[in-house]
């Protein structure tokens, strides 16, 4: 018998899978070097415990043309202040209520959330600084010492009133970042822009670098640009980060609570306990009603719970990998009832194959191609659900939507191929 491919492909993928699962490999050494591979699985607040802080942006006094941008901005700058507090796995999400407008700051592994609550709580603070005049001008170069040397210039957020993504011609071709001021501030400009031609021009949010430009000529007037080797992305990000200090929009602190981590730990134990009841319920109905048939699609199962852990940890190595929430877990628990569904499809359509009089092999053949249409409408539809519940929820219904769409993408694929597989391979 000649060997399948497809198998020794499963095992392959079987095999990467369980080193990802499993929660150490020792130390081994690899042309001199010790490797050790570790895969941790990412824990929300909810299962790590923490500290969640929900802020409201007050944008009344703002355009309603310009809330949205102003939300966004706020968002940004939160996000820097968490990211240089430290906190690992924090998450920073944007929430409309009609026309309020939010901002919420999970904080996984933080148990006092008092001192983040002042960080993000601030509005934030933009400013332009400039080399000073002792300075070597063959150092202004540098972006390090920008930072060490700068000093204020009196530009502030206050004199910006809008920043916004543009693009040049000629020479200064390609995405740039306009800059708008107002009557003092283009006073202000005109002057720190005529006195620092060819030196870098520092701008700090939150006393945080965020660009260094060199300044190439007087600019006069209320409008300006920022030019470099910028990309789309990069301009839009840049322009977000200034309005956050352009726009004073001030935030409040309207909910603020903690999480501790042994309710963290009682949610997963609870949770293990649900998973292993409900995969062992499934695989005790599919042997029972499918013989030695339900005991092909239980290994098939197996695998794709161990398939399903490694893509959670991993994110396929393309994909950052997921933060497994109490709602993730609840997609995943469902995902495993689906992922049997396209079985019992292929299996009655064997019965009645066999019923017709076919040959096993055969009846094996063509149960899998007639029952093909069904599970795929069957999991288009699901997947389409998901991905509107992605699109249009929040962090928690988010989480239970990309757990699902996981878990109905590696169904089909043990369903169609490791269980089909299996089955040839025996049944021969």
């Amino acid at each position: 018998m000649k060997s399948n491919p497809t198998i020794w492909f499963i095992l392959f993928l079987v095999f990467v899978a369980l080193v990802i699962d499993f929660p150490t490999i020792p130390r081994f050494k690899i042309l001199g070097r010790s490797v050790e591979l570790k895969f941790n699985l990412k824990l929300g607040l909810d299962l790590q415990g923490g500290s969640q802080l929900i802020l409201q942006a007050e944008t009344d006094k703002l355009k309603i043309e310009d809330r949205d941008d102003a939300l966004a901005s706020v968002r940004e700058v939160i996000e820097r202040r968490v990211n240089n507090f430290g906190v690992s796995e924090s998450r920073v999400q944007t929430s409309k209520i009609g026309e309020q407008r939010r901002v919420i700051v999970d904080l996984p592994g933080l148990k006092d959330s008092t001192a983040a609550a002042e960080l993000v709580g601030k509005t934030a603070k933009l400013d332009f600084r400039e080399l000073p005049a002792t300075l070597s001008a063959q150092a202004t170069g540098s972006a390090i010492i920008a930072i060490l040397e700068s000093v204020p210039t009196g530009l502030t957020g206050a004199d910006l009133i809008k920043a916004s993504p543009t693009f040049g011609g000629g020479r200064s071709s390609g995405p740039q970042i306009g800059l708008k001021f107002n009557d003092e501030g283009a006073k202000k400009f005109e002057a720190i822009t005529k006195r620092n031609i060819g030196k870098p021009l520092a701008i700090f949010l939150d006393d945080q670098l965020l660009e260094a430009p060199t300044v190439q000529g007087e600019i006069i007037g209320s409008d300006a640009v920022i030019t470099g080797k910028f990309t789309i992305d990069q301009v839009k990000t840049i322009a977000t980060q200034l309005n956050a200090g352009a726009l004073k929009v001030p935030v409040k602190i309207i909910d603020q609570h903690s999480i501790g981590p042994e309710l963290g730990q009682q949610s997963i134990n609870k949770s293990l306990a649900a998973g292993v009841i409900g995969l062992s319920i499934v695989m005790f109905y599919m042997a029972f009603n499918y013989g030695f048939f339900g005991i092909i699609a239980d290994v098939a199962l197996i695998i794709y719970s161990i398939l399903v852990l490694a893509i959670f940890k991993t994110g396929l190595f393309i994909l950052p990998p997921i933060t497994l929430s109490l709602s993730g877990i609840a997609g995943f628990i469902l995902s495993i009832g689906m992922a049997v569904d396209a079985n019992i499809l292929i299996f009655e359509r064997m019965k009645e194959e066999r019923r017709w009089g076919k040959s096993q092999l055969l009846a094996l053949e063509l149960g899998f191609k007639r029952a093909w249409s069904s599970i795929w409408a069957s999991n288009v539809s699901s997947l389409i659900t998901a991905i509107i519940l992605y699109s249009m929820g929040q962090s928690l219904v988010r989480g239970f939507a990309i757990t699902l769409a996981i878990g109905v993408l590696v169904s089909m694929f043990t369903a169609v191929v490791v269980t089909k597989t299996l089955l040839k391979l025996i049944v021969r």
